[in-house]
């Protein structure tokens, strides 16, 4: 991987791992920084969620409090799939439940910088 390919990576992971903390779920006008305009997700509850229901669900969602449960991760690795497009693969527990996920991550242009794209979020079954 060049240089240039490690700094996309790095620069999606940084804003992943904002999505994930209590302030970026809480902050809406944080989460309409990092999600792209054509955002679409498929949850761990297999519901498709589009950005404007993302962003009004966000704040109450699980990892959202400060005082709540808060994700952790493990795993977290990322692959430049185009100039201007990463994906990240990862597991996250959230209070006991395991969740492989994955995302997109698009740049259009050097104002808005990294936008998550697409995420999707896989339930583990216990063992």
């Amino acid at each position: 991987m060049n240089a240039n390919s490690e700094d996309s990576v790095a620069e999606a992971v940084e804003r992943e791992l904002q999505l994930l903390s209590p302030a970026g779920r809480s902050s809406r006008e944080l989460a309409e920084r990092l999600l792209d305009p054509e955002f679409t997700e498929v949850g761990t509850s297999g519901r498709r969620w589009d950005r404007e229901s993302m962003l009004s669900a966000l704040p109450a969602m699980q990892g959202a409090s400060e005082d709540g449960p808060r994700f952790t991760h493990s795993g977290m690795t990322g692959t430049v799939l185009a100039p201007g497009v990463v994906h990240l693969t990862f597991e996250t527990v959230l209070d006991g439940t395991r969740a492989r996920r994955s995302s997109i991550w698009r740049k259009l242009d050097e104002e808005s910088g990294w936008r998550m794209y697409y995420h999707q979020s896989t339930p583990v079954p216990e063992a």
